[in-house]
């Protein structure tokens, strides 16, 4: 093909994708236009899209009249108005795996910094202080950890933790029995998994299922020692239960890569607790894994170009012309 395809980058991506379609695609960032509203105003221009955050809503999608591919930098598909691009015959993808190592690290990294205080001691230390007694932490390689979900991440995490010696149960109804490695025990129930753990950590999507599953029920029979970890989505547990349970000690701690509303508000109630670690959805974003996902969401739009269908493509039995197996 000799047409030079116009591709709407996000504000922030590893060069290297964009270099490996230079032959065909002449290439935009977002932070080229005054806000990230101004460039989805500007959606009618472009063939594909490598999105990262920016909410392709079905308003956005319905002025995007040359739009033949929406390409995910990452793995969660929430921002993407998935009925409205398979009407469109939009082919919707994503880099499932690209950044699992990165997340999963993340994870066991966030379980460690709470168990351990690093967060408030760190704190303390920088105003002068020394009292080491007030900062007790508490091993991990007794503990029982339990995944909320069994993809490519909780896998990962999964082995980590085993490395480390501790117990890993994990429950994802959709995985078949033969699914669980040696060392990971299934949890037939949702409510299961939070009774027999110590800490928890979050690995689903969010979807019409997840939203809010982790709510006051589940906090309270997590316990008043057991700590939940998310670096999923943030909707998926049930924010205002969350302040709920850790004001009246019926669980532990919490450490939170994601929340409901990005950025969280100046006044958002986790915010004064120290009994919360909190980053700013950085789970993923390390140097190798953003040069994998820049690269993937590449090659996923050279797919398209080409006339294919990436394989990781969402909504593929949606699009016209393409027949299921």
């Amino acid at each position: 093909m000799s047409e030079t395809w116009e591709v709407l980058l996000p504000k922030e991506i590893d060069p290297s994708g964009p270099e490996s379609i230079a032959d065909f695609a002449d290439c935009t960032g977002m932070d080229e236009y005054e806000s990230t509203e101004a460039a989805l105003n500007d959606i009618g221009r472009y063939d594909a899209v490598i999105v990262r955050v920016a909410p392709l809503t079905a308003e956005v999608i319905e002025r995007a009249d040359r739009l033949k591919v929406i390409a995910k930098h990452g793995a969660g598909l929430d921002n993407v108005d998935m009925a409205a691009a398979a009407e469109r015959d939009i082919a919707v993808c994503n880099t499932p795996g690209a950044n699992a190592q990165s997340v999963a690290e993340h994870a066991i990294a966030s379980l460690f910094g709470l168990r351990r205080h690093l967060h408030t001691a760190d704190r303390h230390v920088r105003g002068g202080g020394w009292e080491r007694a007030a900062f007790t932490g508490r091993e991990l390689s007794a503990d029982t950890l339990g995944l909320y979900g069994f993809g490519n991440i909780a896998q990962k995490t999964a082995a980590m933790a085993t490395g480390m010696g501790m117990r890993v149960i994990a429950y994802d109804p959709r995985k078949p029995d033969e699914y669980f490695p040696e060392g990971v025990q299934r949890a037939e129930r949702f409510e299961g998994l939070f009774e027999r753990s110590d800490a928890v950590s979050v690995h689903v999507p969010l979807t019409d299922t997840t939203r809010h599953s982790i709510s006051t029920g589940e906090l309270s029979a997590l316990g008043e020692h057991g700590v939940v970890v998310n670096t999923a989505r943030g909707a998926v547990i049930d924010e205002a239960a969350l302040v709920e349970a850790l004001e009246a000690g019926t669980v532990g701690g919490a450490a939170l890569d994601t929340f409901e509303s990005e950025p969280p508000g100046a006044d958002h109630p986790l915010y004064g607790r120290d009994d919360v670690l909190l980053t700013p959805h950085v789970g993923g974003v390390t140097t190798q894994a953003l040069a994998r996902m820049s690269r993937r969401a590449a090659a996923n739009v050279r797919t398209v170009y080409e006339g294919g269908i990436p394989d990781s493509t969402r909504n593929a039995s949606a699009l016209s012309g393409v027949d299921e197996e």
